[in-house]
């Protein structure tokens, strides 16, 4: 299939003030279309990417409707929509867990330090995002009815592309051609902006879930590593098998209105080491022009 770039107005459900295919954003999307692409070669591997300049009201992507392995990305939704249930009442962040030696799976650095005891679910969503924890994230799933009830969420929100169908660790499997456990660049990116700047949490559950997500300590050699010293930057990294390395993110400007990107890279022979460079070029690529 072959890539592709588009750059329009920001969709209907997030625009501040509509705007049209301008010759500045029609350049824009195509400079940053040839930098992706010459990413992608040097990835080795199937790149994809979207960019939702916030400030400017512009996107361009790069396979964005293309399907990807989430691995671990999926984990910022997951904490959101414990979030969302704690706005609505459903569930309380300080309801303990209890963490039970068979809980822990591959990548659990937090959970496997309170076996035997427990974390409240906020804890457990800080493990998750900051850490990446496994553990954290199954033991999470649970209290939203498990892979199929956190679809659900996504899918109440209005993102078709989501699908979560295993845990942690089986579902950053990342096999080719297998549909499971997949999303796209696109509708990860808008789910970001309805989750983060949208109004589908208060504005208490918003903070907290951007404090975790700048609080994030997996993610300095990707996207992070591209942005200029002076922005906030709030990510959530995944890697699973197959070459695949991702990322997904905010960057705040000083006096801007954020840039959500997000990037999944799968089937790449390259080292790991030159999959987060990949990542970080693209962050470099979206932020050179980007400075107010």
């Amino acid at each position: 299939m072959a890539a592709t770039a588009l750059t329009f107005s920001i969709p209907a459900f997030a625009q501040s003030n509509a705007s049209s295919n301008t010759p500045s954003n029609v350049s824009w999307a195509a400079q940053l279309t040839t930098q992706f692409r010459h990413i992608e070669r040097d990835s080795k591997g199937r790149l994809g990417i979207f960019v939702l300049d916030t400030q400017r009201d512009r996107y361009v992507g790069y396979r964005q409707g293309e399907r990807f392995p989430m691995c671990s990305t999926f984990k910022l939704v997951l904490a959101a929509a414990v979030l969302k249930r704690a706005d609505q009442g459903k569930e309380k962040l300080d309801r303990p867990i209890p963490v039970k030696a068979s809980d822990i799976v591959p990548n659990s650095p937090g959970t496997e330090k309170k076996v035997g005891d427990s974390m409240t679910l906020a804890e457990l969503c800080a493990a998750t995002t900051t850490l990446s924890d496994n553990a954290a994230a199954n033991l999470i799933l649970a209290t939203l009815g498990g892979p199929k009830g956190m679809t659900a969420f996504a899918r109440s929100i209005g993102d078709t592309a989501f699908r979560l169908d295993r845990i942690e660790p089986m579902m950053s499997n990342a096999t080719p051609r297998d549909l499971r456990d997949t999303t796209t660049p696109q509708a990860m990116a808008e789910t970001v902006q309805k989750l983060v700047l949208g109004d589908v949490l208060s504005e208490a559950s918003r903070a907290q879930l951007t404090a975790w997500l700048v609080g994030n300590k997996t993610g300095d050699t990707r996207l992070r590593a591209g942005v200029p010293g002076d922005w906030r930057v709030g990510d959530k990294t995944g890697a699973g098998g197959h070459g695949t390395t991702n990322d997904v993110g905010l960057f705040w400007a000083p006096q801007r209105k954020p840039i959500i990107v997000s990037v999944y890279l799968t089937g790449s022979r390259a080292t790991s080491d030159e999959r987060n460079a990949a990542i970080a070029a693209v962050a470099r690529a979206v932020t050179i022009d980007a400075r107010v």
